[in-house]
């Protein structure tokens, strides 16, 4: 059976993570060698963000650094590595500029400072777990999805706790500025910030709190990074689209980075990318998702 969506993507991230966790998660061969178009500068319109990119040969990419599978850095590699970063360096080749080189710049970006780095331009795009929603999009662009998911719960693996039902008045843990923290207490629970997952993570197995919410996919590489002490349970009660943001004064970005991530469902580098990152264990590729049109 072809898995599809969310399923597929948890799925593959569980055994993937799982595997690269057992080794080095950060290992800089984790993903292919993208290669980038040389004439990209000259077929990109005259006056465009993506041009001026492009001519000056250098870009900043914000993702996260503590995302098994999706976004990690560990210290001994130079480049983090993960799906979210792989999608980045289509976008950069596109540009033409070489994504193994040091022209590209990746910088931490946790969930809280997401919409302030690109409004600042500290970065030119985000690709870290960046879920699609109306309220950011009133203030930064977003555009995608290039992945589905949804949120569950992370706890002790002594824990009784089944899942965000018996969480009805309890503290849980997810990252400042997420769509989980809003989500959780949608449900009755009380959302309690952090700086980032990994930091939830620790305050579930140090007792802080019962539990921790946020995508599954982002709790399954916490619990193969902490295997046998943390588990993750209960059905998924949210979708979450990740998508790409860009800096909001520069529209004509929307249509580039849909043709891009098109152009890479259509050829294979997109499920290549998945392969070489969340199915690195031979789960099998979901079908891309549909992308969201651009308005002005």
């Amino acid at each position: 059976m072809r898995l599809t969506g969310t399923k597929a993507v948890v799925v593959g991230l569980m055994l993937a993570v799982t595997t690269a966790c057992g080794g080095n998660a950060g290992s800089e061969d984790s993903g292919k060698k993208v290669e980038a178009d040389k004439d990209a500068a000259a077929s990109l319109p005259a006056g465009s963000h993506m041009k001026a990119l492009a001519d000056k040969g250098e870009i900043t990419i914000g993702v996260k650094f503590d995302q098994p599978g999706l976004g990690f850095k560990d210290a001994a590699s130079d480049v983090p590595t993960g799906f979210d970063v792989e999608i980045a360096k289509i976008l950069v080749a596109a540009l033409g500029i070489d994504p193994a080189s040091d022209k590209v710049k990746w910088v931490e970006t946790i969930s809280d400072n997401r919409e302030p780095f690109l409004q600042k331009g500290r970065v030119d795009l985000v690709l870290a777990t960046y879920s699609i929603t109306d309220d950011r999009k009133k203030i930064v662009g977003q555009t995608g999805p290039y992945m589905l998911t949804g949120q569950q719960v992370l706890v002790k693996q002594d824990s009784d706790i089944k899942g965000i039902e018996d969480l009805k008045g309890k503290e849980v843990c997810s990252a400042e500025g997420s769509t989980s923290l809003e989500n959780v207490n949608a449900k009755g629970a009380k959302g309690v910030g952090a700086e980032t997952y990994s930091a939830c993570a620790e305050d579930v197995m140090a007792g802080s709190v019962p539990a921790m919410s946020t995508d599954g996919s982002i709790l399954l590489g916490l619990a193969a990074q902490n295997e046998g002490e943390l588990k993750v349970v209960g059905d998924e009660f949210s979708e979450e689209r990740i998508g790409v943001g860009y800096p909001k004064e520069y529209p004509e970005m929307c249509e580039w980075i849909n043709e891009t991530l098109q152009k890479s469902f259509d050829n294979g580098d997109w499920a290549e990318a998945f392969e070489n990152t969340l199915g690195k264990s031979g789960a099998e590729t979901p079908e891309p998702p549909k992308l969201d049109a651009c308005t002005s």
